[in-house]
């Protein structure tokens, strides 16, 4: 009990320095590092491992522990005091954000408080030699349900998606501070837009995302939000889509939806996956739901 005895001396001190961390996420290696560098000032013994301290601090101190078990690893984050769910989120993977439906509620884009928070960490940069789209493809695959990502967390009423998203170098990526002093990262609107219709299942659906794309009309630039699809060079013409969508939104101007008409058109697109009855836009060559 030498190890308790030690640290009840030094609690004092201890909570010193973690007060010091308030307002931050740490993982175990952090807890390690700060272990470390005050052992011998706190007279802890060499044998106090990293786990027993963390025992000792999370019952005696107000360190909190959180852990998320996904399929792919389960992780461990603590705080000070108290953590917002989104700083946790933030904290699994390095470099992440706020992508798709979290994105919109951020933006004040929804009306609803989705209980899904999606987290996109990107893939590594790979060189990428497209074979070109084929007709045949792209309507093979409006047949499927479209890819999710089942990489998934319950934390009591919420669910965290981690998306392994392509590379951008982080583009259109911003930092916000919120009501409750909080900074996050997440996509800027008009990233935020075009991702929505490149993934519609993470955005509450097709009437979600037109939803937004018409509280958006004041705030965004079509300009910018072109210019970042160009940048983005996806192999399908989600362009096609998102002039559907602005045309459809009833509020943009026409010089704005003319924008998305300087791209190629030159296969029929979907609006979304697995459509039964169909229309089709032959301004757009896009395919969409009856009624939509």
């Amino acid at each position: 009990m030498r190890e308790r005895t030690n640290f009840q001396i030094a609690k004092r001190d201890i909570i010193s320095v973690l007060k010091e961390y308030e307002g931050k996420i740490l993982d175990i290696n952090d807890i390690s590092e700060i272990l470390n560098r005050n052992r011998r000032f706190w007279r802890l013994p060499g044998n106090l491992t990293k786990s027993d301290f963390v025992k000792l601090l999370t019952k005696t101190t107000k360190l909190k522990s959180y852990e998320f078990d996904f399929p792919r690893k389960k992780y461990t984050r603590f705080a000070w005091r108290r953590a917002s769910l989104y700083e946790l989120a933030l904290s699994l993977e390095r470099d992440s954000y706020f992508t798709h439906y979290t994105a919109l509620y951020w933006h004040n884009l929804t009306d609803q408080v989705p209980k899904t928070i999606y987290v996109n960490y990107e893939q590594a940069k790979k060189r990428y030699v497209s074979g070109g789209l084929i007709q045949e493809n792209i309507d093979i695959a409006s047949r499927n349900p479209q890819r999710e990502s089942k990489n998934i967390a319950l934390v009591g009423d919420f669910r965290i998606c981690l998306v392994n998203g392509k590379y951008t170098d982080r583009l259109g990526v911003i930092e916000i501070t919120t009501n409750e002093n909080e900074k996050i990262r997440l996509t800027d609107v008009e990233r935020t837009l075009i991702d929505i219709v490149v993934r519609p299942t993470y955005s509450g659906g097709i009437y979600e995302v037109l939803k937004a794309y018409r509280a958006a009309a004041k705030r965004v630039s079509i300009n910018k939000l072109t210019a970042m699809l160009r940048k983005l060079n996806y192999i399908y013409p989600y362009h096609q889509a998102i002039g559907f969508y602005l045309e459809r939104a009833g509020v943009y101007k026409d010089s704005q939806i003319r924008l998305l008409k300087t791209f190629s058109f030159e296969y029929d697109f979907y609006l979304t996956h697995k459509m039964e009855k169909t229309e089709y836009s032959k301004e757009w060559r896009l395919y969409y739901p009856t009624g939509f």
